[in-house]
């Protein structure tokens, strides 16, 4: 089976944990044996968030005087880099000396005229308390906005188009490699007006929908969107909260789920199912094998007849 698994930022960096290359391998490492599971039975390729991380190298280079920071297009390709060494690393470790894995720098087509770029709202960087985050909008030009009790900067998040790599990523999973590609939603990339000069674009691609373009892309047999949930819940936070086991894309169109967590998960599951008819899931990292073959998590389902 051909799996595509994208994982939370909690496979990486917990929230309140400090943002250092210590605690995020610690976090990989712990993720590492429930994905080696999987590299060992199947077709595995793997994509990641990198929020955090972006934020982090933000901040780091606004704080150097006389340099000019780098752009948001150039932070995700290190971050890209930076993530799939460590999933490497610790993957590799576990997996036979003979199994091969591959990082692939990822580029992934964005539409100058896309309205995500009028109303900035995917969250990078770590998180503030409101005075904080409204002295550094003021400093520093950023959007920010409320993340549950704190806040944090926000960046455009145009839909992913098309993935400028996705031939030698083909090749690579046919020939048996554990692929890690889109980290972070890959590099949001344009073409200059009129041209076909390639551009880097001050903008972050949320993770789900890239991984979902890339899992269609790739024809994987199931989408999986690893979280530190078990299931999507309806009614969450409330007396009335249940889990969503078996359901059909249907069902979930139109239910409210937050926008800067579940909301682009369910969004993109359900865009998978119906894009091609195969199965998408949602659940926890610590069930992920459970969630691949359909025993746990929200699996998201074609409806009898369709597909």
């Amino acid at each position: 089976m051909r799996i595509v698994v994208a994982l939370g930022g909690n496979a990486l960096l917990r929230r309140g944990e400090p943002m250092t290359a210590q605690a995020q391998r610690a976090n990989v490492r712990t993720a590492a044996p429930m994905l080696a599971a999987l590299a060992r039975e199947h077709e595995l390729v793997l994509t990641h968030g990198n929020g955090p991380q972006v934020g982090l190298l933000a901040l780091q280079g606004a704080a150097y005087p006389g340099a000019e920071p780098f752009p948001l297009d150039v932070l995700g390709a290190q971050t890209e880099g930076m993530i799939g060494y460590v999933i490497e690393q610790e993957l590799g470790n576990l997996l036979p000396e003979a199994a091969a894995l591959a990082t692939i720098l990822t580029m992934i087509e964005v539409d100058q005229a896309d309205p995500a770029f009028a109303d900035p709202s995917k969250f990078v960087g770590p998180v503030y308390d409101r005075e904080q985050a409204e002295q550094l909008a003021s400093d520093k030009g950023w959007t920010v906005k409320p993340d549950g009790d704190q806040w944090r900067r926000v960046v455009p998040s145009p839909e992913p188009k098309r993935i400028f790599e996705i031939r030698p990523i083909r090749w690579l999973i046919e020939r048996g490699v554990v692929v890690i590609c889109g980290g972070g939603g890959g590099v949001p990339t344009m073409y200059e007006p009129g041209t076909r000069t390639l551009t880097g674009v001050e903008a972050v691609i949320d993770k789900d929908f890239a991984g979902e373009l890339l899992a269609r892309e790739v024809d994987a047999d199931v989408f999986v969107m690893a979280t530190d949930v078990d299931a999507v819940y309806l009614d969450w936070g409330t007396d009335r909260q249940r889990a969503l086991g078996q359901v059909a894309p249907e069902e979930l169109t139109g239910q409210a789920f937050a926008a800067g967590s579940m909301g682009p998960k369910v969004a993109a599951a359900v865009r998978f199912v119906q894009h091609t008819g195969r199965r998408a899931a949602i659940g926890s990292l610590a069930q992920i094998e459970d969630v691949v073959h359909g025993a746990a998590g929200t699996q998201v389902v074609a409806a009898e007849g369709t597909g």
